[in-house]
């Protein structure tokens, strides 16, 4: 498994040194059995975020590509390595792999795909974005029922594509998780044009210039930092 190196490191990063000899990273694997949820652009931005204080590796198990994809169209370093890799074989060894403090992986829009059985057993942690919208919250909720309780993984629900201008929705969405015992960040993603420019343009949300991109970066330093102190708390 090859990583695509970084030319540069994002301005202003800082990472933490690495550990004297070879460790297991932190996986965390970013899932929903649905597209168009904001699977990749949670996987992208939350490694980004991850990347300013450790070594991340992104990887790309969806034959689709869209991480990849996103990743080739800048011309300037998003601040950690990428490989696709949708290979089982390639995805049961991630733990061997020495060189980097935290794994993110992109999985598959589709739960019985042979990358997410071979990945739910090696993750740390889960994140499940999902639109808070009830058809989306039905399925998301089958998906932890079928898929994750039974992996007995840490995980946590993270509502993507929140109408700014109505929070309702979410706040019920919220809501119905927490009485049906399913963990949920309190953190959640607005829906900002931002998101998808950024992706045009190949950049992370922390690094793309226009409307609304701090407050789309807001969201997801929150997220991040909720997703890690819980991560802390299941270790």
């Amino acid at each position: 498994m090859s990583a695509q190196k970084s030319s540069r490191s994002a301005k202003g990063v800082k990472r933490s040194a690495p550990s004297n000899g070879p460790s297991s990273p932190k996986i965390l694997a970013v899932l929903n059995g649905k597209g168009g949820v904001g699977k990749t652009t949670t996987a992208i931005n939350v490694a980004a975020t991850l990347a300013e204080r450790h070594q991340v590796l992104l990887v790309d198990a969806d034959p689709q590509g869209s991480a990849s994809w996103w990743a080739s169209r800048g011309t300037t370093a998003i601040g950690f390595d990428l490989t696709q890799a949708a290979d089982p074989a390639q995805l049961h060894q991630l733990r061997q792999i020495d060189t980097y403090e935290m794994i993110v992986v992109d999985t598959p829009p589709a739960l019985h795909s042979e990358a997410v059985t071979a990945v739910l057993p090696v993750a740390d942690y889960v994140v499940l974005p999902t639109p808070p919208a009830p058809m989306d919250l039905a399925a998301l909720i089958e998906t932890v029922r079928s898929t994750i309780a039974p992996a007995q993984v840490a995980h946590r629900v993270l509502l993507t594509k929140v109408d700014p201008r109505s929070l309702a929705e979410a706040l019920e969405a919220q809501n119905t998780l927490m009485e049906l015992g399913i963990p949920a960040c309190n953190a959640f993603i607005r829906a900002y044009k931002a998101h998808e420019r950024a992706a045009l343009d190949g950049m992370t949300i922390a690094q793309w210039r226009g409307r609304n991109a701090r407050e789309a970066e807001a969201d997801y330093r929150r997220a991040t930092d909720e997703i890690q102190r819980d991560w802390r708390n299941n270790g």
